[in-house]
Parts: C-alpha cells; sequence; structure tokens
C-alpha cells in the first residue's frame, strides 16, 4: 500500500471566490460561507488544473492508494490583517476538505490547516484545531512556523516557548504537525523558495531546543525532505560538537519525521541515507509543483515511489516503512 502524506486539496473555484470577497471587504460585510454542492465537490477532485489529468486520475496513474490532504499552503494568508478573515478562510476551507473526505473516505484523509495570525497567540487556534480533530476526524494539522509570512518581522523560532501551548495541545491530541509555511511577501524569496528556508530554519531550532526533552511524545513532519538539512548536515554536526552539547546535531535530527517530497533520486537517496527509512514518509504532493512532464516517457516529476522502490540498498520492510507503516503509525490512521 502506498500512503502519500502530503496532498493538498483540489477544492471547487467557490473557495477562491470567497477569498477574493472577504479580502476586499475585509470582513466588514460579515463571514458568509463557500456553498457548493457534493458535486461540485466531486468535479473540483478531479478537474485539470496542474498536472496532465485532475487529482484523482493522478493518484491512480502513480498508484497512490491514500493521501492525506491539507489546505494549499500558498492560500493561507497568516499574515493579512484583520485576523478574522484568516479564521474564516481557513475555516471554510477545512470544512471543504472534511466534505472531501466524507464523499472519498477511501481515498483522502485530513489534516487540519491552523488559523494563525501573525502577533497573535497561538492558542487562539486552539478552537479550530479540536473541532477539525475530535469533531470532524482530522488526523493532524500543518504548523506554519512564519505566520508573518517573510516580511520584516520575525516570528520566534520553533524551540521558543511562545510554541509550547501548542506541542502540548498535540500530545494530548495525539496529532502530529507537519511543518509547512504559507506564503512569501517578498521577491527575492517567492513561496515556494520561502518554504524550503522555513523547513531548514524550523529543523534548526527545534534540534537545538529542549523541545523534545519537554514534549518527548511530540510528533513533528518536515515537509520536503528537512529544506537544506540533509545537504548541509556537516555544517550543523560541526557545530554541535563541544564540550557543553547535550547531544549531536545528528542524535537530535532523530527526533523528526520526514516526508519525502522531492523530485530527483540523489535527493530522495540523501534524505533516507542521513535520517534513515524509519524516519521518512512517502509524501508527493501530488498534483502540485511537481505534476510537471520533464523527459520523453510521458511521467511526471512527482511520480517518485518507482524511484524508491528501486533503491535495492533499501530491504523490503524499509521500503514499506516509508510507502506505508510510519505514516500509518504517526497519523493513527487505523484509528
Amino acid at each position: 500500500m502506498i500512503i502519500d502524506c502530503h496532498g493538498h486539496v483540489s477544492a471547487p473555484a467557490e473557495l477562491w471566490a470567497y477569498k477574493a470577497s472577504i479580502l476586499s471587504h475585509r470582513g466588514s460585510h460579515g463571514r458568509g460561507g463557500v456553498k457548493v454542492s457534493d458535486d461540485d465537490i466531486r468535479r473540483a477532485a478531479n478537474k485539470v488544473e496542474m498536472a496532465p489529468c485532475g487529482h484523482l486520475d493522478m493518484l491512480h496513474r502513480h498508484g497512490t492508494d491514500l493521501q492525506l490532504i491539507s489546505p494549499r499552503p500558498f492560500q493561507m494568508m497568516s499574515s493579512f490583517e484583520p485576523g478574522r478573515v484568516v479564521h474564516w478562510f481557513v475555516e471554510e476551507t477545512n470544512t471543504i476538505i472534511h466534505r472531501q473526505m466524507q464523499l472519498f473516505p477511501d481515498t483522502f484523509v485530513g489534516v487540519c490547516g491552523l488559523p494563525q495570525v501573525a502577533g497573535e497567540p497561538i492558542e487562539n487556534t486552539f478552537a479550530e484545531l479540536d473541532r477539525c480533530v475530535g469533531g470532524l476526524g482530522f488526523k493532524g494539522c500543518l504548523l506554519n512556523p512564519d505566520p508573518y509570512e517573510n516580511t520584516r518581522t520575525d516570528q520566534p523560532g520553533l524551540g521558543d516557548r511562545y510554541w509550547y501551548p501548542l506541542y502540548e495541545k498535540l500530545c494530548e491530541l495525539d496529532v502530529p504537525a507537519h511543518i509547512h509555511a504559507t506564503g512569501s511577501r517578498t521577491d527575492r524569496s517567492p513561496y515556494s523558495l520561502h518554504f524550503i528556508n522555513e523547513e531548514t530554519i524550523a529543523v534548526f531550532n527545534l534540534v537545538n531546543s529542549s523541545v523534545f526533552d519537554d514534549f518527548p511524545d511530540l510528533k513533528i513532519v518536515v515537509s520536503h525532505g528537512g529544506g537544506a538539512i540533509p545537504y548541509q548536515l556537516g555544517r550543523f554536526e560541526a557545530g554541535s560538537i563541544h564540550p557543553g552539547a547535550k547531544r549531536r546535531f545528528s542524535e537530535g535530527l532523530r527526533n523528526l519525521y520526514f516526508d519525502t517530497v522531492l523530485y530527483t533520486e540523489g535527493a530522495l537517496r540523501l534524505l533516507i541515507e542521513t535520517v534513515g527509512a524509519d524516519r521518512c514518509l512517502f509524501g508527493s504532493e501530488c498534483p502540485g509543483v511537481g505534476s510537471k512532464v520533464a523527459g520523453d516517457d510521458g511521467r511526471t516529476m512527482d511520480d517518485i515511489a518507482p524511484i524508491i522502490a528501486g533503491f535495492d540498498w533499501l530491504s523490503d520492510a524499509e521500503k514499506k516503512m516509508i510507502f506505508e507503516d510510519n505514516a500509518r503509525r504517526l497519523f493513527r490512521l487505523d484509528q
């Protein structure tokens, strides 16, 4: 079985129209809502947008059996003011995801967005987290380490106590947080690059903090193979070798999990060799950035399962960990 831990919702156009409306009036006309039928949601789940075919057909083409879907991160506008419109949009998006889960229960599992607003206490996201996990059956949440979205204001690093109430909440609910930045408000670092930068910073902050000493049951998945961390591990490892160090950087890395949303064989190999098969969850973000045909064989770049399956240096048990077991255990998919 292949479980893709990193997918995003293919939503009806009415969701994006709703976002445009509340952005334009900034909430002054009231919340409103997204009014769509089940058939609208079904059509959106297989509308051709960013890939050669629709979402469901892409999963079938790649042999993916189950996909965890979350909001599209670059749409989540954490830095927008007033904060109420951020809450409204994230909540409406989560509701669309839940309806898609209900319509395709054998294909989609929900990972909710948190209505993180730049400058607000993290506790302000708890009501929506409770609604999604406790009431709607979601199995995890996205965690944006930079709600200010790459402006000149810095968010506290993930080792800071600002985040501790969320970590306590996640342990209480026993669900993972999947680290994924949202938008970027500077052309110097557009959102796709911003994701990689923030994932790198997040890993660095977490490993060099006391978070996992204080929350040993906390479950964190890092998107896109951990950003630059596997490639630059030697630099961070060297910085952790001194008499006062609590642990080597590579030892602290073992507290985290990483998805395989990487589109080249060399990058996939480096990730798995660096962090271990037991810390990798298959993810392809399909359909998404990698849903481009790069060669003459017609395959899209996000068709990475055959690459991992072809690694003869991995045992069958290790491949099963990556494709299924790790995600099943971490997200408690059998419960």
